[in-house]
């Protein structure tokens, strides 16, 4: 059995150790303001600590797993995220073959590509072949009604949620010289600069927000919170440095990358829900929505990370 690389026990214990203070804050602040469950802002937090709780155990050990636990964990995000999706799309009966097709063809073949590091075909597989087979499944229903709108919709599910998310798993296939063997760390970087660029963001709004930057996107997005997470963000990404190929000067700035990637990744997918009037895309992670409420960042972020760093350090 292969044993972890250090740097990633560091950053998960790291991590669980953050969790575990902020678990004694909140457990503090519900005994003390919120004894019968009646404060719904510290109730708020604790659902969101005990979620971060079960997400950062599974990514874990996802990542102990390598590259079987890793492909494994972000398949079961896209089928989960892309679910989530299509419930607010304006599909139809017609549109059954082609919604097969994406759940139980595309989504798997692409992982199934990501697995077997076939980069020639699975960054095309999606943008290419499976946008024109689906149309081509819905036409032979014959049902034209909203067909190009119907058809858009589901295209743009499938890039988000499985195109974009799997070019995380997709860093594992990357051949870096002198960097055999730690690729999962650049998972690593890539979704703890995201993650702590959304929460410092939310705090830093919280502390000194004051002008709002798209209100009717996000009216809890503010432009003092986005400057001071996303400073926070790349200020760690430049001391993670350590575990990448990456200079500190050359984290910074792929952690710049990702944290504008994320927050317009953000925007783009609260657009959606405001033109379908939901809150979140889902229900099932407790204070923080669905799958999409937690990718929205990283899905807008990967494939720009794993290119530049394709193309910037890897041989293949």
């Amino acid at each position: 059995m292969t044993m972890p690389h250090p740097h990633l026990v560091a950053v998960l214990a790291g991590l669980l150790a953050i969790l575990l203070v902020a678990s004694v804050i909140g457990y503090v602040l519900q005994r003390r303001l919120s004894p019968d469950g009646s404060n719904a802002v510290v109730e708020n937090l604790n659902d969101r600590i005990r979620a971060w709780w079960v997400m950062i155990v599974l990514m874990g050990l996802a990542l102990l797993g390598g590259r079987i636990g890793v492909t494994l964990l972000f398949a079961f995000c896209s089928f989960a995220a892309l679910r989530e999706f299509i419930t607010l799309t304006n599909t139809r009966r017609a549109d059954h073959w082609a919604l097969a097709l994406g759940f139980f063809v595309v989504l798997p073949l692409q992982y199934y590509l990501i697995w077997i590091s076939w980069y020639g075909l699975y960054s095309i597989f999606i943008p290419v072949y499976a946008f024109l087979l689906m149309p081509i499944a819905a036409a032979l229903r014959g049902d034209t009604d909203r067909f190009l709108v119907r058809i858009a919709e589901v295209q743009w599910a499938l890039m988000i949620c499985v195109f974009c998310t799997s070019h995380v798993p997709a860093l594992l296939n990357l051949d870096i010289p002198g960097y055999e063997g730690r690729n999962v760390l650049l998972i690593v970087f890539l979704v703890v600069v995201v993650q702590i660029s959304d929460v410092l963001q939310y705090v830093w709004g919280k502390l000194l927000g004051r002008t709002k930057i798209a209100p009717s996107l996000s009216p809890s997005k503010t432009v003092e919170g986005f400057v001071g997470g996303a400073l926070s963000a790349i200020a760690i990404g430049a001391l993670l440095s350590g575990m990448t190929p990456f200079s500190p000067l050359q984290a910074a700035f792929l952690a710049l990358v990702i944290v504008l990637m994320g927050f317009f990744g953000g925007l783009v997918m609260s657009a959606i829900k405001r033109e379908r009037g939901v809150k979140d895309w889902g229900h099932l992670i407790a204070g923080h929505g669905g799958f999409l409420d937690r990718l929205d960042s990283v899905v807008f972020s990967a494939p720009i990370f794993f290119h530049l760093v394709r193309y910037g350090w890897s041989t293949t």
